[in-house]
């Protein structure tokens, strides 16, 4: 027989040491939860509404975030960071202080410095240094903060795919989204307030780079589509039709709602909460998602072609749900890694296929931004996981590639929109890119300079886990506020 049947529990049979525990420990999760959704009353919390917005710590600069990751890595030397000194030395050994205590993912033996594979000229009024790879976001370099000294912990795609978007390198951790949407909840009960979109496909890190970790699962990315149905099974099963499919919710959740009485596990509000929101979504998200109802000036301008998987249509949907009240969107753009093996690859050829197809919608992305008002309260974060290093790649074999290997030192990202300056770059690399010389950024900073914007103390953001407070930033991460309007 079952101990928590509710006959066992009326008549008091069965309360083990175990069960007693069981019910204590879960009683102080659901308090947790309860607090933290803004749940006054004794009776089970009812989710059904969303999550309520929490205080911030301050004043918040943003109130949303659209962070577009190049994953795999565009090589800061052919876009941003334009080094004439490395020119000189183009084709030359790598001096051997340069390899001395270090690791490479591939590079190997002594290899030869590479040169800008691209040109570059100032642009704008702050006379940003800018490659000749993305013309259209030359025209908005004054409304952008360039971080030219970032660097990062990790030299492999997937533990500093990880480390960028959940702070550490290892699995298990919640996600930068997941974090925003635990501290400030969702503008709209009718959408997910973390949205994740991918053109190509997932990053080396996998899903867990959206994941919400020890986090109620209440508050991880929810994955939608540009292709076919936006999120996979939000329809209703054949003969299913949407007044059955009520019913089965509410029966559904009736039975969680008994269960979470019983043994008060938050995340079976969680589970709640997520069937209530599905069957919301399902009139709102089809809305949300067609892109085809957009004038035709506006697939113009991002170069969309709705019912296909692109970033240009992906840019356009961040804007759409920004624009319905959804927190942070996650883009990821899977083209980035350059090692230079095989026709097509390389700094060369496919950074500039990977360029060609992401400098007119994100330049689209700001400009519409900016026509609807939404540009001084969204934060707009571009970036990779790590940078490229300034010699080319040799393998075992000797072969030189037209590629740069993985580069934790320095690399480029920048932001734009709500809470930070435009028309400036903060930091500064060497003559030669590689280390970062002057306002060097670590991922931690950069991580609590976003909170930041969103009105939250990265240092109070904390969740107790495992007998300790954690936190997106782990145990260090300074503001950057020389950046901030």
């Amino acid at each position: 027989m079952n101990p928590y049947t509710e006959a066992n529990l009326k008549y008091g049979r069965y309360q083990s040491r175990r069960f007693f525990l069981r019910q204590c420990i879960g009683g102080l999760g659901a308090m947790a939860l309860g607090n933290l959704l803004g749940c006054t009353s004794d009776s089970v919390p009812n989710l059904a509404l969303g999550v309520s917005a929490a205080h911030t710590h301050f004043v918040p600069r943003a109130k949303r975030v659209i962070f577009l990751h190049m994953a795999g890595a565009p090589s800061q030397l052919e876009l941003f960071d334009y080094k004439p000194t490395l020119q000189q030395y183009d084709g030359q050994p790598c001096p051997a202080s340069l390899l001395e205590g270090k690791r490479f993912a591939f590079l190997q033996g002594t290899p030869k410095m590479m040169g800008p594979q691209a040109t570059f000229r100032q642009v704008g009024q702050s006379g940003a240094w800018l490659s000749h790879h993305l013309p259209h976001l030359a025209d908005w370099v004054d409304d952008i903060c360039f971080l030219k000294a970032m660097h990062t912990d990790e030299f492999n795609h997937a533990p500093a795919q990880l480390f960028m978007h959940t702070g550490s390198p290892r699995l298990g951790r919640p996600s930068m989204g997941s974090w925003v949407m635990y501290g400030l909840g969702s503008e709209n009960e009718d959408l997910p307030g973390f949205v994740v979109l991918t053109s190509g496909s997932d990053p080396s890190a996998g899903k867990s780079v959206w994941g919400s970790g020890f986090l109620p699962s209440l508050y991880q990315g929810v994955q939608c589509r540009s292709q076919g149905d936006p999120i996979l099974y939000l329809n209703n099963p054949e003969n299913i039709d949407d007044r059955l499919r009520k019913q089965s919710i509410e029966a559904i959740n009736e039975i969680n709602r008994l269960e979470y009485e019983q043994v008060g596990d938050p995340e079976i509000l969680s589970r709640i909460a997520q069937y209530e929101l599905a069957f919301r979504m399902q009139a709102e998200v089809p809305e949300v998602m067609d892109i085809s109802k957009e004038p035709d000036y506006i697939h113009q301008m991002y170069g969309t072609q709705p019912g296909r998987i692109s970033f240009a249509n992906n840019c356009l949907l961040a804007r759409r749900l920004v624009e319905q009240g959804v927190r942070f969107v996650q883009l990821y753009d899977v083209a980035w890694d350059h090692h230079g093996a095989g026709k097509g690859n390389g700094v060369v050829e496919g950074l500039a296929h990977a360029c060609r197809n992401i400098d007119q919608p994100v330049a689209a992305l700001l400009a519409d931004l900016k026509m609807r008002g939404l540009w001084e309260d969204t934060l707009v974060v571009w970036g990779g996981e790590f940078g490229r290093t300034p010699m080319m790649e040799t393998r075992a074999s000797g072969a030189d590639f037209r590629g740069r290997d993985h580069h934790s030192d320095a690399f480029t990202m920048w932001m734009a929109g709500g809470g930070v300056k435009g028309g400036m770059s903060y930091g500064q690399t060497d003559e030669l890119g590689y280390y970062g010389v002057e306002g060097r950024v670590h991922i931690h900073d950069l991580q609590a300079t976003i909170l930041h914007c969103l009105g939250l103390d990265h240092e109070r953001l904390t969740y107790h886990f495992q007998g300790r407070n954690f936190r997106l930033t782990d145990v260090h991460g300074e503001v950057v506020k020389d950046i901030l309007a």
